[in-house]
């Protein structure tokens, strides 16, 4: 990940919102430069940290504080699942006691950061807050963890929201993110490919076996779209990896609508420490 916070998210990345639109509008008003205007609307709009709200000196970036709560996963980790080794035994390719023992559906997982201290607080925000310009931040890191795997993809395929819940939130985020995320790279996204046919308990507080009983049958690759599925390497984007059942449940139905292989590209996943690690 880079060192400075500043340099976070690209420019072309940054969905139009709040001081964007305000550069836009007085722009045509005044005919003022470019410039000119971002040095007027930080007098109205301070830039200030995406997570926690605190003075910044440029926009769309962390504050130093969040920065360094940042639990950024970086090599190494276990080849599959993506969770960090707690030691580096200097051999690439390794996999983890977890994912020997339970491997999962899907090919490998990606994230970001630890699912805890600003990677929770930015996730959050973006759900509950309506705060859609933080797509593009998560979503440029997001690019940057899953380079290898948005340049192996065919398509990307964000996780469904059950229509209610779709039509309550008015949008869905890891439709947001896994079109930041694929831009750089080419990659079509396409969220056709997948539906939550049928409403499921909210996961929070539920086992892992809970979950995954949970979501049997949650999703389904629609008739009319197997045959753009066909042999694709399919890379399904969310924001949160927990334990696992929501990523197998969606990439289960995606192989069997004929997808050939699935990775799985997240902003944060939970990590138990002890547990996954060598």
């Amino acid at each position: 990940m880079p060192s400075d916070p500043a340099n976070l998210v690209d420019r072309a990345s940054r969905p139009r919102t709040g001081r964007a639109e305000a550069v836009t509008g007085l722009r045509r008003l005044a005919g003022l430069p470019g410039l000119a205007l971002h040095g007027l609307v930080g007098l109205v709009y301070p830039p200030s940290c995406i997570a926690c709200g605190a003075a910044t000196a440029v926009p769309h970036a962390l504050c130093a504080g969040c920065w360094s709560e940042m639990r950024f996963i970086e090599r190494p980790y276990c080849e599959r699942l993506g969770t960090p080794f707690s030691v580096d035994l200097g051999a690439p390719g390794l996999l983890s006691p977890a994912a020997l023992a339970d491997p999962p559906v899907y090919q490998r997982a990606r994230a970001v950061a630890r699912y805890d201290a600003t990677a929770r607080r930015l996730v959050q925000r973006l759900k509950y807050e309506d705060r859609l310009d933080l797509a593009g931040a998560l979503g440029a890191m997001m690019a940057q963890t899953g380079a290898e795997l948005l340049a192996q993809a065919d398509v990307a395929v964000p996780v469904p929201l059950w229509r209610w819940r779709l039509w309550w939130r008015r949008f869905n985020q890891a439709a947001l993110l896994a079109r930041v995320a694929a831009r750089r790279s080419g990659v079509p996204v396409a969220p056709e490919l997948l539906a939550r046919v049928r409403r499921t308990r909210a996961q929070m507080g539920l086992s892992r076996a809970a979950r995954a009983e949970n979501l049997q049958g949650a999703f389904r690759v629609p008739d009319g779209a197997r045959p753009r599925l066909q042999g694709k390497r399919v890379l399904l984007v969310d924001d949160v990896l927990t334990t696992g059942a929501t990523a197998n449940a969606a990439a289960r139905a995606l192989l069997r609508g004929g997808a050939a292989a699935v990775d799985v590209l997240v902003f944060a996943r939970v990590v138990s420490d002890g547990r996954d690690g060598i």
